[in-house]
């Protein structure tokens, strides 16, 4: 269901670590009428890991099991979330569905779980970098409408007009709209959280990759089959990479494809970073470079 107005965020670190200020964090959350309950391995770190795998692991757990907890929020990507994947309990989740919230690292759980469940989740701002952060809107309003249900099937998932979006291909195509991290889906390719690609508006993003890396990580999923029977592809961004330099690679790639790419969209690792509800039907039309939701979020 939608979020209620008093909500309750449970507030995970399944990835790397990070300081939290838990004051800052509690009353972000209060002056928007929210509540947050901080789980212990938010506030741990082992390395580069906030946390042993099994705290980390049974926070995810414990926060979709407790019914007074409406929205998962991770704290932070980093790494980690993959030593998770072969323990987590996913008819845990599937009985107990409720939004879960983050990117770059994170995609590997939302690909494990709309692979296992089927279930919604949000490729929206994080907690430190993004909420506490102060990002540009709609950073938090892209997030909170979308969690809210106040976006609702045949409506834009809006994209801000400052930024402007370049379309590779023309086209209109429909399907889920599943992705996230470049980078991540190469690295769950023969894991459980191995994407489905067929039929799906892909979206893809990263950071922190040179033309070349990103180069390779498109053609190992053209090599291992992802790229066949896609429906389109959303670009959103590739920090380091300016859309004019990533333009012909998108073009050498998805060009014998025939699909719609619309590139530039402000999602992943970039201010603002625009909410995607991955797993959602969308619309994708290149030429008027627009994305329309085609399902509501939550039921009624």
């Amino acid at each position: 269901m939608a979020l209620p107005h008093d909500a309750c965020f449970a507030i995970v670190a399944p990835a790397g670590p990070a300081r939290l200020d838990t004051q800052k964090a509690t009353r972000w959350f209060a002056e928007r009428g929210y509540r947050c309950r901080i789980y212990p391995g938010a506030l741990q770190a082992q390395g580069y890991l906030a946390g042993v795998d099994q705290q980390r692991l049974q926070d995810l757990h414990d926060a979709f099991a407790d019914p007074a907890i409406d929205a998962i929020l991770c704290m932070r990507g980093g790494y980690g979330s993959m030593r998770l994947l072969d323990r987590l309990d996913f008819e845990l989740i599937r009985h107990n569905p409720k939004p879960l919230i983050g990117y770059s690292d994170i995609t590997a759980l939302h690909t494990a779980i709309y692979r296992r469940t089927g279930l919604v989740t949000f490729h929206g701002g994080m907690l430190n970098a993004d909420l506490l952060g102060a990002k540009q809107q709609p950073t938090e309003a892209s997030l909170l409408a979308q969690l809210g249900g106040q976006v609702r099937s045949g409506e834009p998932i809006a994209h801000p007009a400052g930024y402007a979006l370049t379309c590779v291909q023309p086209g209109v195509a429909s399907g889920p709209l599943l992705g996230g991290n470049l980078s991540m889906l190469g690295a769950t390719l023969g894991t459980i959280a191995e994407l489905d690609t067929k039929g799906c508006i892909l979206f893809i993003e990263d950071v922190n990759e040179p033309l070349y890396r990103v180069d390779r990580l498109l053609t190992q999923l053209r090599l291992a089959g992802k790229l066949e029977g896609i429906a389109g592809v959303l670009v959103g961004d590739f920090a380091g990479i300016t859309t004019v330099a990533l333009t012909p690679l998108l073009q050498d790639i998805f060009g014998p494809l025939g699909v719609p790419v619309l590139a530039g969209w402000r999602s992943g690792h970039c201010d603002p970073n625009v909410c995607l509800p991955l797993g959602a039907r969308v619309r994708l039309d290149s030429v008027q470079q627009a994305l329309l939701l085609q399902q509501d979020l939550f039921k009624a």
